[in-house]
């Protein structure tokens, strides 16, 4: 016998104003109708509606046409079958697609059988709990999952999440992004993916291939296929040709999701601001600041200013001005513009492009300090002894006018003798004062001792048609150290200031190394015959000794990244712990706001704290960004990572792109990594990163010695270890995924020279044996690196 199933049950009473309670058969009213359906939890269809109204006999006739009236109307419709349902709302229990995650890690679905006219509302699914924990057995596992949830009103956040789900099981993976390039073929064709890591091509129908050419970047969308053979996709969107050399870096903004358009609201609202006035702020324009940047800086945020102090008191002292530009006039909490810049977290920089935090009329003019033309600034008036100590400071909100606009170059040659047009005028009055209080500054960061990694950087340049035309390295100049030096002591006045108002702010944190990094780099340092004590306190002063110790040896270039790859990471945090490689106390960004959202916070904080007029009210940090500091400062960690990610596949896309012409040739270089699969290898001359398979390293065992960071020939003892040099041949270059395969000329040692440490087997750590195999495409090969700076070559 099949048990009868219970109808569903009105989440409150029996609706109210019921015609009648007798089971006469009276009709509810239309409203009865419509409320009833919105407010009970299950299927409802005509039975139910029935059942619940004491509706019996020939009353269901009218009762069925009143519903056909409302569902005409517009006021009803049909869910599938027999399920009736408002229009726009969501059944109790319905299929969603998890399409994101928000800012505080939420997964965020939307329905998938969405029949309304507005957009599909957006769902943020809430995680069941058994026995006090988290249940997560049918929880979805990520992005594009499907699952059958329980919907329910979201009374919290009603306005962006308006309804909130609970899973009851997961019902299959939805469809996959793939970023790659079309190849027609006979039968439709293909997409080969970007990303070095797929392990497979896409297998695109002809139906589905819509306008994509041979050779277009696309978006595909993959879909149920064969069990055998390549997994299926169709084309969404077509986003350029390979061939375009603009592709290289819009490649990187897809494959890392990094938004790029602003919305219309944000770009709108920018175009009616204006320039702020004097008004409540202190004249700074007669202060000659000037700013000093890389040549192809993109935004000019920061200006600088210096004299010998006049106090008898503070005799060998100087006075040092930094201007920022004051974003939070511009950008204030909550509004579209302010919400954008924070779903950003930060501009990200490409050899060929930018794409900013905020929108150009913001960056490039409101808030870029151009030469000669007011601009409205936060300012910090440092004074230092003549140990380089600072002394004292103090915060200005003002108007400023930038004397000069200059690169590094011009403020190097200036010092040096050099002068121009431009800085001719200036040298006595402005420049040499300004070194002056840098070589004072110098002082006390040498008696701070922070950790004094050197690493180059490679610069790419371009022709008029966007094409690759050079690879060199940076050109690197004293100045850059007095613009940094300036920046750092701002970013410390500004965690002063704050943290002394018991006000809540956004750290630039770096952690010291943790134990097991410090244990392996002593045992690698103890194969050089240098020694590092493990047992005590390690500060940064302990690595410049090492580095001091093998400066301008063979050694120098592979010790320096080996104790690069030992540090931590610098995050964002209100939770301070000190800035490690600086060896500073407490240290928060202040000096970059057009391009990072932390240095926005600080700057509200600032406004907030210390009463910076004018419009303290509106630009000072309200109580709620305090409140979600945790979480803001999570995400523009997560952002942050996520731009240096782009930035870095962009370079070697852009390089593997300039050297595929040069396939055959030979270049100069060392080992910048080393693992089980084989070694890495960057060339001096440009900073190309690619792989030598260890296939080709020759015809027996290699085993992989962690702690010597060398492969070692089982019946040749030839040694291949991180840093040395090395001459290799250019055997593949893959644009589209940056991968680069070389063929080993000329390197090693021989003798097993990895390191004094082995075992009976000749190894350090256990290594696997790997024998000699087909070359590894570069297309596929993967490995690790540390990214250098930002287009303004200051990120700590």
């Amino acid at each position: 016998m099949t048990a009868r199933k219970t109808p569903p049950r009105p989440k409150k009473k029996a609706p109210a104003g019921k015609a009648k309670d007798d089971g006469a058969g009276g009709l509810p009213t239309r409203e009865q109708i419509l409320t009833f359906i919105s407010e009970t939890e299950g299927n409802i269809g005509k039975r139910e509606i029935a059942r619940a109204f004491n509706i019996k006999g020939s009353d269901r006739i009218p009762l069925k046409r009143m519903l056909r009236e409302l569902e005409a109307e517009g006021l009803l419709e049909k869910d599938g079958g027999k399920k009736l349902r408002r229009p726009g709302e969501l059944p109790s229990v319905t299929l969603l697609e998890v399409t994101h995650a928000d800012m505080d890690g939420d997964l965020i679905a939307k329905p998938l059988n969405w029949t309304g006219e507005e957009p599909a509302p957006l769902i943020v699914i809430v995680p069941e709990k058994r026995r006090g924990k988290r249940f997560a057995g049918e929880a979805p596992t990520g992005i594009g999952d499907r699952v059958l949830a329980r919907i329910a009103q979201n009374t919290d956040e009603p306005e962006t999440y308006p309804y909130e789900a609970r899973v009851i099981k997961r019902v299959g993976k939805g469809a996959e992004r793939v970023l790659g390039v079309f190849k027609p073929e006979a039968r439709g064709g293909r997409i080969l993916p970007v990303d070095k890591k797929a392990r497979h091509e896409f297998e695109v129908g002809k139906s589905d291939a819509g306008k994509a050419g041979d050779g277009d970047l696309v978006m595909g969308e993959t879909i149920p296929g064969k069990q055998h053979g390549r997994p299926r996709a169709r084309v969404i969107e077509v986003l350029g040709n390979r061939d375009d050399p603009r592709v290289v870096s819009l490649i990187a903004i897809h494959a890392h999701g990094i938004p790029d358009a602003f919305p219309e609201e944000v770009v709108k609202s920018a175009a009616r601001m204006r320039h702020r006035g004097l008004k409540g702020r202190e004249d700074l324009r007669d202060i000659p600041l000037v700013t000093i940047d890389p040549a192809d800086a993109r935004d000019h945020d920061d200006a600088v200013w210096a004299m010998a102090d006049d106090n008898p008191k503070n005799e060998g002292g100087h006075i040092v001005i930094v201007a920022i530009a004051d974003v939070a006039a511009y950008v204030r909490p909550g509004e579209p513009m302010d919400e954008e810049a924070k779903k950003r977290g930060n501009s990200t920089y490409f050899p060929d492009r930018v794409v900013p935090m905020l929108p150009e009329r913001i960056s490039n003019d409101l808030c870029s300090l151009r030469e000669k033309e007011d601009r409205a600034c936060i300012a910090v008036r440092m004074v230092f002894d003549r140990h380089g100590t600072k002394v004292g400071h103090e915060f200005i909100r003002g108007l400023m006018k930038s004397a000069a606009s200059l690169t590094y170059r011009q403020m190097q040659e200036a010092i040096d003798g050099k002068t121009d047009d431009k800085t001719g005028p200036l040298l006595d009055t402005v420049l040499q004062p300004l070194w002056n209080a840098y070589q004072t500054m110098l002082k006390g960061r040498e008696q701070r001792g922070p950790l004094e990694l050197d690493l180059p950087e490679y610069r790419i340049g371009f022709d008029d048609d966007g094409k690759v035309v050079q690879v060199k390295e940076y050109e690197r100049f004293e100045s850059m150290r007095l613009i940094e030096e300036c920046m750092i002591q701002a970013n410390v006045c500004a965690a002063e200031s704050v943290e002394e108002k018991r006000k809540r702010v956004i750290y630039r944190v770096h952690d010291g190394p943790s134990r097991e990094r410090i244990m392996a780099l002593a045992e690698f340092l103890d194969t050089l015959d240098i020694s590092f004590s493990k047992g005590e306190v390690v500060r940064p002063q302990n690595f410049n000794r090492i580095l001091k110790q093998v400066h301008d040896t063979e050694h120098d270039r592979m010790v320096s990244e080996v104790i690069l790859r030992s540090q931590a990471q610098a995050i964002y945090s209100p939770d301070n712990i000190g800035h490690f490689g600086l060896n500073l106390r407490r240290y928060a960004h202040f000096t970059s706001p057009i391009r990072r959202y932390a240095d926005l916070t600080v700057h509200r904080a600032l406004i907030a704290s210390l009463n910076l007029t004018p419009d303290v009210k509106k630009d000072g940090q309200p109580e709620e960004e305090e409140r979600a500091l945790e979480e803001i400062a999570t995400h523009i960690s997560m952002t942050e990572r996520r731009s240096m990610m782009a930035e870095r596949d962009s370079k070697d896309r852009f390089i593997a792109q300039y050297l595929e012409a040069r396939i055959g040739a030979e270049f100069k270089g060392h080992i910048s990594g080393v693992t089980r699969f084989g070694l890495f290898v960057k060339l001096d001359d440009n900073g190309a990163d690619g792989i030598v398979p260890i296939a080709t390293l020759g015809a027996e065992y290699f085993h992989h010695d962690e702690v010597g960071h060398a492969l070692v020939g089982e019946r040749s003892r030839t040694t291949y270890r991180l840093g040395e040099a090395v001459r290799v041949k250019l055997a593949e270059a893959a644009p589209i995924t940056g991968g680069m395969r070389f063929e080993l000329l000329d390197g090693g040692s021989a003798g097993g020279s990895a390191g004094r440490r082995r075992n009976a087997s000749g190894r350090g750590r256990p290594g696997t044996a790997r024998r000699r195999g087909p070359p590894k495409s570069a297309s596929k090969s993967k490995g690790k690196r540390k990214s250098g700076g930002t287009g303004k070559g200051r990120r700590h």
